[in-house]
C-alpha cells in the first residue's frame, strides 16, 4: 500500500488512479498522518431480470407426483 502527502495527489491524480484499478490501495496523507484511502471500486452486481427464461424451459405437469416407494426408502434409509 503506497502513502502519498496531499500535494503529490494533486499532481499525480491520474497515475494514483491507475495505480488504483490495477488493485493497489493508495493512502493519502496531510502533514505525514493517513487521512483518506483510495481503494477501487467494485462493478455493481447485474440487475436481476425476472422472466428471462419465459418461454425456454418447461415444468412437465407430473413434476409433483410422489415417488415411487422404492425411492423413498432409499431417502429415508429404510430397507
Amino acid at each position: 500500500m503506497r502513502t502519498v502527502n496531499v500535494h503529490e495527489a494533486k499532481t499525480q491524480l491520474s497515475k494514483l488512479i491507475e495505480a488504483v484499478e490495477a488493485g493497489e490501495d493508495v493512502i493519502i496523507a496531510r502533514a505525514g498522518r493517513p487521512a483518506v484511502r483510495l481503494t477501487r471500486l467494485e462493478a455493481p452486481a447485474p440487475r436481476r431480470q425476472l422472466g428471462r427464461l419465459a418461454g425456454k424451459i418447461s415444468i412437465p405437469a407430473d413434476f409433483d407426483v410422489p415417488l415411487p416407494d422404492e425411492v423413498l426408502t432409499l431417502f429415508e434409509g429404510r430397507e
